[in-house]
């Protein structure tokens, strides 16, 4: 039985290597070798990222992107710096106090929620992360919270208990974004959605996301 099973799995791994070096013959004649071994970096990359929360990936990401730019690594800082503004202008229009906690990173990962925490008016932003936060352990201090959370690539969970109530703005421009029951995937995706207890709630959280290529999950519970 073992012999068989193991068989099955070589033909199988046979398989994959020979519809993998295919798909490789026929990228690399169409955009190049370099640009091909790019891809699959950046794609492994977020795979570890996400999937199983590998740091390694953060690198094997960086690395594509390297390879992809090459010399025109000007255009990727011009990308940061564009986004990085764009973060700013977005943080001094949505939070009314003056006072609120920034945070920028080129590499960050942030998870909150395992036990109690302070959640205040924040400005979160990073070229490549994760950011996972529960709110049913957090500490409001406030009546309304702002949080502005963007960069460029990001993997983003986020649990709201249901007795706050929450207003969230979430745009992806390569990725998907989800939001209590609403979902967009591919290109391009904004979900808009408010609970319908927002105005009534003695506690609101106001939640605005945007990211170039990312992965946004919103439940509420």
């Amino acid at each position: 039985m073992e012999k068989e099973e193991s068989a099955a799995r070589r033909k199988r791994n046979t398989a994959f290597l020979f519809i993998g070096a295919g798909i490789f013959l026929i990228l690399e004649r169409q955009v190049g070798f370099f640009s091909v071994i790019a891809f699959a970096s950046i794609v492994f990359g977020i795979y570890r990222i996400w999937s199983q929360a590998d740091k390694k990936g953060y690198l094997l990401v960086i690395i594509g992107v390297f390879f992809i730019f090459g010399d025109r690594i000007f255009l990727l800082i011009a990308v940061i710096f564009i986004s990085l503004g764009y973060f700013y202008l977005k943080s001094q229009q949505l939070h009314r106090h003056e006072r609120y906690e920034q945070r920028q990173r080129v590499i960050d990962s942030i998870r909150l929620g395992s036990e109690p925490w302070v959640l205040r008016d924040s400005s979160i932003w990073f070229v490549i992360g994760e950011l996972n936060m529960d709110l049913s352990t957090a500490i409001l201090e406030q009546k309304e919270t702002t949080l502005v959370l963007q960069g460029l690539i990001g993997n983003v969970n986020l649990i709201i208990p249901e007795d706050v109530g929450a207003s969230v703005s979430a745009s992806v421009m390569i990725g998907q974004a989800s939001v209590y029951n609403q979902k967009e995937t591919g290109v391009w995706n904004k979900v808009n959605w408010t609970s319908p207890n927002y105005e009534t709630s003695d506690q609101q959280v106001k939640l605005v996301l945007s990211y170039l290529v990312g992965d946004i999950q919103v439940r509420v519970f």
